[in-house]
């Protein structure tokens, strides 16, 4: 069976991760895992998404999982669609089914690990991706550049709340379509290795890049973040689950 629910099973598995559950309410989200992706809604590993998982669990969704291509089919009846670190590319058909979905009124999540299978779905959602990642100079990880906390955010639901969170790789967006907006951005002097030669060098983009855009397309909304390691059980501190909490709320 393609499509998987994991209401019990995850209830069990995330109890087992020290994670509470609530009984399954009438909304549905749906973990796509049919492209290659690595890091998984079911698992409980440090790079897993259980701990997410989880978060929709405690909030009262049902939480299933799809393994086969995505359709107006295996669509039918979700509330919200998780799209996290495919490597694996969208046919135009799944594209259609997505955008379909959304403007219907469903709502969609995107976590970008690498950006070219997902180019089509955030050309037609009006969001472009960098072709390199975003090195900072402030508020840095462990004194590495490519993992920093974010704390410039505008007023809103996903970032209620909110003082910070951390990104481990991660790349720039672009809010492109009339109906988008930032959430979230880095400070003044980040950049992107615009000539790939692994270092700040003339020519280089040095400025605020956002690295979560929200939109919406008739009568839903959808999310994308620069990053799929945000919400990894290993990187679900503090200010990470409040940003999760804040994320599923609003898919709800």
């Amino acid at each position: 069976m393609k499509r998987r629910i994991l209401t019990i099973f995850s209830a069990c598995l995330l109890s087992a991760a020290g994670i509470g559950s609530s009984p399954a309410a009438a909304a549905t989200v749906l973990f796509d895992q049919g492209h290659n992706q690595r890091f998984l809604a079911g698992e409980t590993g440090p790079l897993q998404l259980s701990g997410l998982a989880g978060q929709f669990v405690q909030q009262g969704f049902t939480v299933t999982t799809q393994s086969g291509p995505l359709s107006k089919e295996a669509l039918a009846g979700v509330t919200a669609l998780v799209i996290s670190g495919p490597f694996a590319p969208y046919t135009p058909a799944e594209v259609d089914a997505i955008v379909d979905f959304v403007e219907k009124g469903g709502h969609l999540a995107v976590m970008l690990h690498i950006g070219s299978p997902l180019i089509p779905l955030l050309d037609r959602i009006g969001v472009v991706v960098s072709n390199s990642v975003i090195h900072e100079q402030e508020n840095i990880i462990k004194d590495d550049a490519l993992n920093f906390r974010v704390t410039r955010f505008e007023p809103g639901p996903l970032s209620q709340g909110l003082q910070q969170f951390s990104i481990y790789g991660g790349w720039a967006l672009l809010n492109n379509g009339p109906n988008t907006a930032v959430v979230a951005r880095t400070g003044d002097k980040a950049w992107v290795d615009l000539n790939r030669d692994r270092t700040l060098s003339p020519g280089d983009a040095v400025q605020a890049f956002a690295v979560a855009v929200s939109g919406t397309a008739g009568s839903g909304r959808f999310v994308v973040f620069g990053d799929d390691a945000i919400f990894q059980n290993q990187h679900l501190d503090e200010s990470n689950s409040i940003l999760a909490a804040n994320l599923v709320s609003w898919l709800e």
